[in-house]
């Protein structure tokens, strides 16, 4: 550099002198590490939904998408295109045609709805699937969360040398003399976008990789992330280890034997007060989870719901006086009744067949009243804070148990550590005292054994449809660590495979009572094998029979299902219990789960108003993916939409403001309000008379307001 400087010294000219000073600096700070890649052209976008017709840029179906024609004539179904980068007409059928977009070409986005699974009815948690390049999925969660995820774990093509991922459509081997530059500029683009996710004052990023791109991945991660705390992670994951053998470099022929692989590598990115919490297991001693414990301690104290000393009488509070209707074979609570009246006999209440009614009856005979009302201790219910105690023969009664507000502050501040739940939904506890330990950098977990908690796991859930998934547990440990403080965290993973990372967030849900949202990004990509196949057999991407084998239909989405819903790929019930509790996997989670697909409209082709009900899932998502997915006819806009089950409401006619905001006001669940409106002055008029803390303006162009691809993405 110092050559450089001496050479601007030579300028005579004050203003182009400071000019080059100014972008010598820029440039030596952005490449301190020294990491030079190429910069690969970006992938095109192939537009399945977007006919093509004269004058559309094309390419062919499973082709390079790179490599482009312009649309010059159609007749009789034929095609004849003229290749962009210059050469002679060729002629194609246009069923092997796809419309594209370049980059920096606008493109507009829309979720399509696919399927959902809603094994929590009442429950306003939703996770989401979305079926997408993640670069373009990026793109739209940017508009959505920008600066408000938690955590980001991702699992990314290890880049090994085998056909295991595409650039710009085409598999990356071995042989290609640029897969490590393609390789860095595909994740460069991608963690520029993931970067903007991530809560800048307390989050998380996690990468998994091997030895093949670690040293890359670190040196990029460096330059990208210059004011974060970066550490890496060895983990072991496959004790027997896996054989890596290679050729002579001098004769590429006679094979020789490498070391044997045991281990992958994590890099934490913690950003902003972003950081991993103390554990139960240093995580370089093993340790052994026993699936048998009853996680009980004689220092955590639960408590009887039945109230004594002051004010415990039925009469202090009559709507602290409800059965609670308790099955004596099962042990379990099944159902709360509601309070009764004070003049009310409680044995006039009606008592399901093979139930009996637990009422808080206190030792003298006299009617008392349960600590909670009913409504709080359904919750805690729900949560595994509260539970079926012991049954006295003596006495003939059930106790009924739950934690006060105290051991509730203990397991939120680590004091007390969750490690489970029983059968019946009760949280498994653990009082740590000073117990907790930093984990080490160096992982040795039996749990974390890739082949029975990730292949064997998945395999047992969908059958054998996917290579080398994460053991969930590893996941587990991970999030665990990285939002265990946070039981409302944004989770996303945008490389999202057989879908470990959603289950691994219901697990952790259920273990602790928390309400962690998480945002799978997958396409839909056939196997190198399965393409040849499928298109030996005359299909080509776009066709049924292609799509519904890819890794979004055929694998993610079937693992999300079964796992929530508690059952394999043919019905029946999931065998085993989650290690470390006693849940079983027959009983799924108490979560829903919406799948979309990342489609793409036509601009020229769509009429003002006529695309809103195609909005609807990204207004959805971003008032924080509350309930069922609204869904409208197609048809014209309604003046306004007031949907206090999804937290949002949208004005489209400014002339119903007064009757809308009325509306919106009288329901304190509506968070989000969207105002379509092209006039700023209206928009902000209108948003200060209304309560709700979130307002968004739409332009009537609908389309425009969801615009990708442009070239502000990637700088």
């Amino acid at each position: 550099m110092a050559e450089i400087h001496d050479l601007i010294d030579r300028v005579t000219e004050p203003e182009l002198k400071a000019q080059l000073l100014a972008a010598v600096d820029k440039l030596s700070k952005q490449k301190k590490f020294g990491l030079v890649f190429e910069d690969h052209l970006p992938e095109c976008t192939p537009l399945y939904e977007v006919p093509v017709q004269k004058g559309r840029l094309v390419s062919l179906k499973g082709g390079e998408t790179n490599n482009l024609y312009v649309v010059l004539t159609i007749t009789d179904g034929i095609a004849a295109c003229l290749p962009k980068n210059g050469g002679e007409v060729a002629k194609f059928p246009v069923n092997e045609l796809v419309s594209a977009a370049e980059f920096g070409e606008p493109i507009y986005p829309y979720l399509r709805p696919i399927d959902a699974v809603c094994n929590a009815p009442d429950s306003n948690l939703w996770h989401t699937l979305i079926e997408a390049d993640n670069y373009h999925a990026l793109q739209l969660l940017e508009y959505l969360y920008a600066g408000q995820v938690d955590c980001i774990y991702v699992d990314p093509p290890y880049n090994t040398g085998a056909k295991d991922w595409k650039y710009n459509n085409d598999y990356v081997d071995g042989s290609d003399t640029y897969r490590h530059s393609k390789w860095l500029s595909m994740m460069q683009k991608r963690l520029k976008l993931a970067k903007r996710l991530l809560n800048p004052k307390n989050s998380v990023l996690i990468i998994t990789i091997d030895e093949k791109e670690y040293l890359h991945l670190g040196c990029l991660l460096e330059e990208m992330f210059p004011d974060a705390r970066i550490q890496m992670v060895d983990s072991i994951i496959n004790r027997k280890g896996v054989s890596r053998r290679g050729k002579r470099a001098d004769t590429e022929k006679e094979e020789i034997t490498q070391f044997s692989r045991v281990s992958e590598y994590l890099f934490f990115v913690m950003v902003g007060k972003g950081s991993v919490k103390k554990n139960m297991c240093n995580m370089l001693d093993t340790q052994i989870i026993d699936s048998q414990t009853d996680g009980s301690s004689e220092n955590v104290q639960w408590l009887s719901m039945l109230r004594r000393g002051v004010a415990a009488q039925r009469k202090d509070k009559p709507k602290h006086f409800y059965p609670i209707f308790v099955n004596p074979e099962t042990k379990a609570i099944v159902q709360v009744g509601e309070p009764i009246p004070l003049e009310q006999e409680r044995l006039t209440v009606h008592v399901p067949s093979g139930l009996v009614a637990v009422w808080p009856m206190r030792t003298n005979g006299d009617e008392g009243r349960w600590q909670l009302k009913r409504e709080t201790f359904v919750k805690a219910l729900q949560s595994g804070t509260a539970k079926l105690g012991s049954y006295s023969k003596s006495k003939d009664r059930w106790a009924i148990n739950y934690l006060n507000e105290g051991t509730l502050n203990e397991i939120k501040t680590g004091a007390i550590v969750v490690i489970g739940k029983d059968s019946r939904g009760a949280l498994l506890l653990k009082r740590q005292d000073d117990k907790l330990v930093e984990p080490k950098s160096v992982w040795n977990q039996t749990s974390h054994n890739a082949s029975e908690y990730g292949s064997s796991l998945l395999n047992g859930i969908i059958g054998k449809r996917f290579d080398y998934p994460k053991s969930i547990y590893a996941v587990l440990d991970v999030l665990r660590m990285c939002t265990g403080d946070k039981k409302d965290a944004l989770v996303v993973d945008f490389f999202a495979g057989s879908g470990t990372t959603l289950h691994a967030v219901n697990l952790l849900n259920s273990e602790d009572g928390g309400h962690r949202r998480c945002i799978l990004v997958t396409n839909n990509e056939v196997s190198a094998d399965e393409a040849k196949t499928l298109t030996a057999q005359g299909f080509q991407p776009g066709d049924e029979e292609w799509e519904r084998l890819g890794i979004a239909r055929y694998v993610t989405w079937p693992r999300t299902v079964c796992s929530i819903e508690g059952h394999d790929i043919n019905g029946q019930p999931l065998k085993g219990n989650y290690l470390g509790s006693d849940l079983p996997m027959s009983e799924g989670f108490q979560a829903n789960a919406a799948y979309f697909k990342l489609g793409f409209l036509d601009k020229t082709s769509v009429a003002l108003g006529r695309q809103f009900q195609q909005m609807l899932p990204i207004l959805w998502m971003k008032a924080g993916a509350k309930g069922p997915c609204p869904q409208l006819e197609v048809g014209d806009v309604p003046p306004m939409l007031i949907l206090p089950e999804n937290g949002f409401a949208v004005l489209s006619e400014e002339a119903a403001f007064e009757e809308f905001a009325e509306r919106v006001n009288e329901k304190p669940e509506i968070e989000t309000v969207y105002f379509i409106t092209d006039y700023e002055a209206g928009y902000r008029a209108m948003s200060k008379g209304l309560n709700a803390p979130r307002t968004f303006q739409l332009y009537r162009d609908y389309l425009d307001n969801f615009r990708i691809n442009t070239r502000r993405d990637v700088r």
